[in-house]
């Protein structure tokens, strides 16, 4: 169950390294605006740098869960899995957090926060 835990969380920390890029370097590409719903390239440049802070909110999450995965699979075990709880943890909760701002944001919730739920549920089962 550790080997799921570990793989789990790295699909998760790559799927936040996308998040990063879609927000931090390639926010302004039409195609970005579209996965975002913004609306034209006047409202993608006013929110920009908005865009670029929480891009690297979602690198940082995904730089915890693979240090963790790192620690996990050279036997420190207990680092390890503290920085995928933190990594993973966070992520799930910004996914709450997303979707308690509108339901309209269910299908990003679920993208966000599906893979580090699974983490966190494959990890807990593992160490117990």
């Amino acid at each position: 169950m550790l080997a799921a835990a570990m793989v789990l969380a790295g699909l998760a920390a790559l799927v936040h390294a996308y998040i990063f890029w879609l927000e931090s370097v390639a926010w302004m590409r039409p195609s970005t605006r579209r996965v975002f719903g913004i609306a034209s390239e006047d409202d993608a440049r006013v929110t920009r740098a908005l865009a670029y802070n929480q891009g690297f909110y979602n690198l940082f999450l995904a730089v915890v869960a693979a240090v963790g995965i790192v620690l996990l699979a050279t036997g420190a075990t207990a680092a390890g899995a503290a920085l995928v709880y933190a990594g993973c943890g966070s992520m799930v909760a910004a996914a709450l957090v997303l979707i308690s701002g509108s339901r309209a944001y269910a299908r990003a919730a679920a993208i966000q926060g599906t893979l580090p739920l699974l983490a966190v549920v494959a990890l807990t089962v593992a160490l117990v």
